[in-house]
C-alpha cells in the first residue's frame, strides 16, 4: 500500500506539473500576449510595456515560469485583474458555498440514486424497471442548462412556490440561512446524478444477483432484505466508488452551468465571469485547481476500491 500510494503521489505531481506547463503557455500564447488581451486592442505601446514590466512578463520565458511555479508552491495564486482581490482570498470565500451545493445534490444523489438501481435489478423487466429506466435516460441526456431553465418555469414562474434564483449572499451562512433559494439549484444538480447513479447501480446489481454467493445465501435462507443490505450493495459499490470519486472536483470546483443559470455565487460563477472578464489569473488557478482535484479524486476512488472489496490488492 505505501508503495503505491508512493507512486499515485509521484504520478499526481507529475501530472499537476504538465498541467501548469500548459497552463503557463497558453497564456503566452494570446493574441498580442497577456498584456494585450487584458488592456484591449486600444492599449498603447507605452501601456503595454508598462504591463509587461509590472507583471515580469518581459523577462524570459523559462524565468517566468520558475517564478510562477515558486508562488504555486507558497500557495499564491495571483491577484485578480477586475476584483481588485488575490485569487486565494476569492476561492476561499466561494468554495464553501460550491461545496454545500455540491455536497447537497451529491448526496441525495445517493439515497435515492442506490435504491433505485437495486429496485430495478431486482424487478428488472417489469413496469417499475422500464418507468425508471425511462425517467433516467430523459434525466441524463437532458442538458443542464435546459433542466434548470424549466425548473425555473414551472416552480418559479408558472407556480411561485420557489425563488428563481439561489442565495445571493457572499458567505456560506447566507446561503444556509435560505434553504428555499437551494431547492431549485440542487434539484437540477441531483436529477441528472440520480439518472448516472440509477444506471450504474442497476447494471452492477443485475451482475451480481447472477453470482454464487447471491444463490449461496438465499439457499441458506437469509431474507431478501438480508442479502440486498449485506451482501449485495457492497459488492456492487465498485461503479458507484468511481462515480464519487470523480465527483469529488464538483465540491469544491463548482458546477459551472447550473451557478451560472441560477446565479449562485459559487466558484463555477466566479470561473464564467472571469472568462467574460479575461481574468487570467482566476482562470488559471481554477483550471489547476480541478485538475489537483480530479488526481485526487481517482486515487480517493483507487483507495476505497482495497475498502470495499478485499479481493483488491494496491500493490
Amino acid at each position: 500500500m505505501t508503495g503505491y500510494l508512493l507512486r499515485r503521489i509521484g504520478q499526481t505531481v507529475v501530472v499537476l506539473l504538465g498541467v501548469s506547463v500548459i497552463v503557463f503557455a497558453l497564456t503566452h500564447l494570446l493574441p498580442g500576449g497577456p498584456a494585450r488581451a487584458i488592456l484591449g486592442i486600444r492599449a498603447t505601446p507605452a501601456a503595454i510595456a508598462a504591463f509587461n514590466h509590472a507583471h515580469g512578463y518581459d523577462r524570459p520565458v523559462s524565468l517566468q515560469y520558475l517564478s510562477y511555479l515558486n508562488s504555486l508552491l507558497h500557495g499564491d495564486l495571483g491577484f485578480s485583474y477586475t476584483q481588485n482581490q488575490s485569487v486565494a482570498s476569492l476561492l476561499a470565500q466561494d468554495i464553501p458555498k460550491s461545496a454545500y451545493l455540491s455536497l447537497l445534490a451529491l448526496a441525495i444523489s445517493i439515497i435515492v440514486g442506490l435504491p433505485l438501481g437495486i429496485a430495478q435489478a431486482v424487478r428488472r423487466n417489469r413496469f417499475l424497471d422500464y418507468a425508471v429506466t425511462t425517467g433516467a435516460f430523459l434525466g441524463y441526456s437532458m442538458p443542464v442548462f435546459w433542466l434548470g431553465l424549466l425548473l425555473i418555469t414551472w416552480f418559479a414562474v408558472d407556480l411561485s412556490l420557489l425563488p428563481p434564483e439561489a442565495p445571493q449572499t457572499a458567505t456560506l451562512g447566507g446561503a444556509l440561512a435560505d434553504p428555499a433559494a437551494m431547492v431549485l439549484p440542487v434539484a437540477a444538480l441531483a436529477i441528472v446524478s440520480i439518472a448516472s447513479f440509477s444506471r450504474f447501480m442497476r447494471s452492477a446489481a443485475i451482475e451480481n444477483l447472477a453470482q454464487d454467493y447471491i444463490r449461496t445465501a438465499r439457499a441458506k435462507g437469509l431474507a431478501e432484505r438480508t442479502i440486498l443490505v449485506r451482501h449485495l450493495l457492497r459488492n456492487a459499490m465498485l461503479p458507484i466508488i468511481t462515480l464519487i470519486g470523480l465527483s469529488i472536483p464538483t465540491l469544491v470546483a463548482g458546477n459551472l452551468v447550473v451557478e451560472q443559470v441560477f446565479n449562485y455565487p459559487g466558484v463555477g460563477l466566479l470561473f464564467f465571469n472571469a472568462a467574460l472578464r479575461r481574468d487570467y489569473p482566476v482562470e488559471i488557478a481554477l483550471t489547476l485547481l480541478g485538475s489537483a482535484l480530479v488526481v485526487v479524486g481517482n486515487l480517493v476512488a483507487d483507495l476505497a476500491y482495497g475498502v470495499a472489496d478485499p479481493r483488491v490488492r494496491l500493490a
